[in-house]
């Protein structure tokens, strides 16, 4: 308990992060009883999307779908955000999570542009989908064209979450401490940078490969990723951060 409390203590801004997270999650379900789904309302969507509003890009992060959702996100946040944190200093650590945050919906947006270009559309499709397509979904149905069913889910989906600032939270510690070891399931270790290596791979490979119903944002962690990179090799240019060798 100690350790828990000591963490915590010495990292307000993954603190925070917690509690902010929890607090407007406990108010997703609240409100979802009484039928108002703040998900769906502060998801983020493409932002040809008629469902798509500015402030998305910032509460998008701080929405969960559910419990499991929301723990595994705030377990590695607090495991790996407070020790990044500390070696960050707090500033630093909140400039970078924004940035991946960010930085995986940017990437997101991207791909999915890429992936509109892809597709063999029949004119007025995009029309058709800003009108029609919302309540298709709600319905619990989709177009049986799988050009139109793509496209759909493109502008009719939102993304929620803060895994793609959890990822980079992930890349940071990968790159900062590259051969400390990491326990998997309190059994084999793995050095820090081969988990990154095989995440980032697993990632890249399964939003390529994915089905459009998996409901998980594979390239939006890639682009959380990503932006840490950046990130990370900016400040290491600069000296404003180191890389250890353990």
């Amino acid at each position: 308990m100690n350790y828990f409390k000591y963490q915590l203590q010495n990292s307000p801004v993954v603190k925070n992060l917690l509690f902010i997270n929890i607090l407007i999650f406990l108010a997703e379900v609240l409100l979802g009883d009484k039928g108002l789904d703040i998900t769906d309302f502060g998801a983020v969507y493409y932002p040809d999307s008629s469902k798509f509003m500015p402030f998305q890009v910032i509460t998008s992060p701080f929405l969960h779908g559910s419990f499991s959702h929301l723990f595994y996100n705030m377990f590695a946040l607090f495991m790996f955000g407070c020790i990044i944190e500390q070696v960050m200093d707090s500033k630093k650590f909140l400039i970078y999570y924004i940035g991946c945050a960010l930085g995986a919906t940017l990437f997101t947006w991207g791909v999915d542009a890429i992936m509109i270009q892809t597709l063999d559309l029949m004119p007025g499709a995009v029309e058709e989908i800003k009108i029609h397509g919302a309540d298709i979904l709600q319905q619990g149905y989709n177009f049986s064209d799988p050009n139109l069913a793509r496209l759909n889910i493109i502008y009719n989906v939102g993304t929620i979450g803060a895994s793609g600032a959890i990822f980079g939270i992930l890349l940071a510690f990968g790159m900062i401490f590259p051969n400390r070891p990491i326990y998997l399931y309190f059994v084999m270790p793995i050095k820090a940078k081969w988990i990154v290596i095989i995440y980032g791979g697993f990632e890249l490979l399964s939003g390529i490969t994915q089905n459009m119903y998996d409901n998980v944002a594979h390239f939006a962690h890639v682009g959380g990723m990503i932006v840490g990179i950046i990130i990370l090799l900016y400040w290491k240019k600069n000296g404003t951060i180191n890389f250890y060798k353990y």
